[in-house]
């Protein structure tokens, strides 16, 4: 069983252009808060904590912000797909289109690492990015992800 949550469609979303990493973060915090029932300043705060570290673009349009929040129970994701890329200082300087935040609870690194490792292997599969970018509904996008908790988790 995973530890990791992606529990249903309603984490997944097509977004319209934003106009910056920042707008980006906060529409990321606004959806998290409302499906996950944890508060949207303080999910946009730590993606903003982190990203100050170092961009979490890793190139070929895919980011993956991430963030640890007190009193969460366990790992989370939200998978947003823009239709316009957004400049986000990725280490490739290509803007992203494909983005997956990840919050995770403060007081459990270890999960934490296991869930960033898991979603960064696969984000890196240039096949499945292409599958992401081609699905055309929330439904689509979530039965990819969802397929790919089940063979991380087989």
């Amino acid at each position: 069983m995973s530890e990791f949550e992606f529990p249903n469609p309603a984490f997944v979303v097509f977004a319209d252009a934003v106009e910056s990493k920042a707008a980006l973060f906060r529409l990321i915090a606004e959806h998290a808060a409302r499906i996950a029932d944890v508060d949207a300043e303080t999910l946009e705060e730590q993606l903003i904590v982190r990203e100050k570290l170092g961009s979490t673009g890793f190139g070929d349009g895919v980011a993956i912000p991430h963030g640890r929040i007190d009193n969460l129970a366990k790992p989370f994701g939200v998978f947003l797909r823009l239709t316009e890329p957004v400049d986000y200082n990725s280490v490739d300087d290509l803007p992203v289109d494909c983005v997956f935040a990840l919050f995770s609870p403060e007081a459990d690194g270890a999960a934490h690492l296991r869930a960033l490792a898991r979603i960064s292997r696969r984000l890196r599969d240039g096949d499945f990015v292409a599958k992401l970018r081609g699905a055309r509904s929330t439904d689509a996008v979530y039965a990819l992800l969802a397929s790919f908790e089940a063979a991380d988790a087989a």
